[in-house]
């Protein structure tokens, strides 16, 4: 079987902890920040993992991690 390809766009956007967990930025943070509370955007910044069988996926796509 050939070696798999690692996923550029998502190697870019996501990074995996040593106990394998993935670590994203959340969404809705670029732009119309003068809308949201400073509470939302303050939720924004902090880091989101993923969770259940779409981290599974993500690794399948990050063969080097």
């Amino acid at each position: 079987m050939p070696k798999l390809k690692t996923h550029k766009g998502l190697k870019d956007r996501v990074r995996v902890t040593k106990n394998r967990k993935i670590v994203r930025r959340k969404a809705g943070k670029s732009h119309l920040l003068s809308g949201k509370s400073a509470k939302r955007r303050r939720n924004l910044s902090a880091p989101a993992t993923l969770e259940g069988r779409f981290r599974k996926t993500v690794l399948r796509k990050l063969p080097s991690a």
